[in-house]
């Protein structure tokens, strides 16, 4: 049986209004990454789309989303992100961009960089945060610990091995002695 290796694309949807995230779905994300493709790299572009994308996660709250295609030509699908402007749903079109973040051979390792890198966010905004009881901060102190993997939780965020990459072990050498 043939494997065909994936890669996922790490991106945060940015908008000006954060509640126009809510109109945030797979389908509105998968239509707008397909023409982007389409516009940018012509007919072949959107041949290869077609082939082996899919958007496996959305998250309407964070902006968060996880596009997985496949590793021959991820790059065609990465190139074309910049140029996708608006994010159309139910009859709304709302300005956008796509930040690529990370792209990852796997959901796992994606998963950890956002973690990183959402505690590096936090940590960025614990300064920032100016209130006079320091609730907030409080708040902000309490989500970064709360974000952080400790070694028994690993295995929460892990998913089917089906969906990893395998990667070969290094040779075993005996100690000659």
């Amino acid at each position: 049986m043939v494997r065909f290796k994936s890669r996922y694309l790490l991106c945060e949807v940015n908008v000006t209004d954060r509640n126009s995230l809510s109109l945030l779905d797979d389908r509105s994300i998968n239509a707008m990454v397909k023409g982007a493709v389409s516009r940018m790299h012509g007919d072949y572009g959107a041949a290869l789309c077609n082939i082996g994308f899919t958007v496996k996660y959305v998250n309407a709250h964070t902006g968060i989303v996880f596009l997985r295609c496949r590793k021959s030509h991820y790059r065609t699908i990465w190139s074309a992100l910049p140029f996708i402007a608006t994010l159309e749903n139910r009859g709304h079109k709302v300005p956008c961009f796509l930040n690529c973040l990370h792209v990852g051979g796997t959901i796992r390792t994606c998963q950890k960089f956002l973690v990183r890198y959402n505690t590096q966010q936090l940590h960025r905004m614990l300064p920032n945060c100016q209130s006079e009881g320091r609730s907030e901060r409080m708040e902000v102190e309490k989500a970064v610990l709360s974000c952080s993997i400790v070694k028994g939780q690993e295995n929460e965020y892990e998913l089917d091995s089906e969906e990893e990459e395998d990667i070969p072990e290094p040779p075993f050498h005996a100690d000659r002695h």
